[in-house]
């Protein structure tokens, strides 16, 4: 099999294609040749060293957490997979190469109308922005500031707000501003000035904040939260500690939840943006453009 490996923590150029042997999977596991990998900040965050605390990475390395394709074996005790499914999830061999292994109990059936690179766009962000919504306790009436709204979590995070009955104020950039309308969220520019912005909207600030974006808007958040830090959860500020807000790094993932937003992404009740599509040897570009962090809606891979 292929696969993109890293031996050093460093730029996008330390990310390199080897052929590499199969895996076999283990009880509970299933083999599954790869269509499609999505591509996610953290993958970048993880591959410069950033991580090491969270997430403790032994060298030499692939990257990617989630993917579609086709189940090629299952492993001991596996009984809802057989070879031939096609299946969507979290890979636990990293999903940027032609082979991953996956838990059954991480993976989803591919509805037959979405796209490969539509499924493997999935995982992530639907079930981050389910969780960071659910920890919110985001409810019908009230308002979301999202922060990153354009981006691979934001996307999804707005159509899900807007579906629960909020309303969701979107910052991004104005390139951006028309497909947040599109998704249902009234968007303003971030940068400076950003919380006279939103009270022009809200003149009593808004009930809950999800920063998807990690880009310093932590402090404005707690001023138009009225000052306090309740109600506000990053995914992606490392300094969010130091000012007392939540950070979420996430439970388990969740298959069923991962199907059933599937299957709301197959009948279009979820819109998928695809931003680019690169071929898996190519995985350091798409590194690059990750990393400028104005990449609107996912990533993707193909091997």
């Amino acid at each position: 099999m292929e696969a993109i490996v890293y031996e050093e923590f460093g730029g996008p150029g330390v990310l390199h294609l080897e052929c590499l042997d199969p895996p076999r999977p283990g009880p509970g596991q299933v083999r599954v040749a790869v269509r499609a990998a999505g591509v996610n900040p953290l993958d970048h965050k993880i591959r410069n060293g950033w991580m090491e605390g969270a997430f403790p990475t032994p060298l030499p390395a692939t990257p990617g957490a989630e993917f579609a394709g086709v189940v090629l074996e299952a492993g001991e005790g596996v009984s809802e997979f057989t070879p031939g499914d096609e299946v969507l999830g979290w890979s636990a061999t990293g999903s940027y190469a032609t082979e991953a292994l996956a838990g059954a109990a991480s993976l989803a059936r591919k509805p037959a109308g979405l796209s490969w690179e539509e499924a493997a766009a999935l995982p992530v962000a639907t079930d981050t922005a389910s969780r960071v919504l659910d920890e919110l306790a985001l409810a019908e009436g009230e308002t979301l500031l999202l922060h990153g709204a354009g981006g691979g979590v934001g996307s999804v995070a707005v159509q899900l707000a807007v579906a629960r009955g909020a309303t969701v104020i979107g910052t991004a950039s104005p390139a951006n501003h028309d497909y947040l309308r599109v998704l249902g969220a009234v968007p303003v520019a971030y940068g400076d000035g950003l919380v006279e912005r939103v009270r022009e909207l809200v003149p009593d600030g808004v009930d809950a904040v999800f920063d998807a974006s990690g880009r310093g808007a932590l402090p404005a958040s707690i001023e138009l939260r009225g000052g306090t830090t309740d109600r506000i959860v990053t995914i992606a500020d490392g300094d969010a500690a130091e000012l007392g807000v939540a950070f979420s790094s996430g439970g388990g993932p969740s298959a069923d939840r991962l199907g059933a937003n599937a299957r709301l992404a197959e009948s279009g009740e979820l819109r998928v943006e695809i931003a680019q599509v690169f071929p898996l040897a190519d995985a350091a570009s798409a590194h690059a453009l990750s990393e400028g962090g104005h990449v609107r809606g996912k990533l993707v891979l193909l091997p």
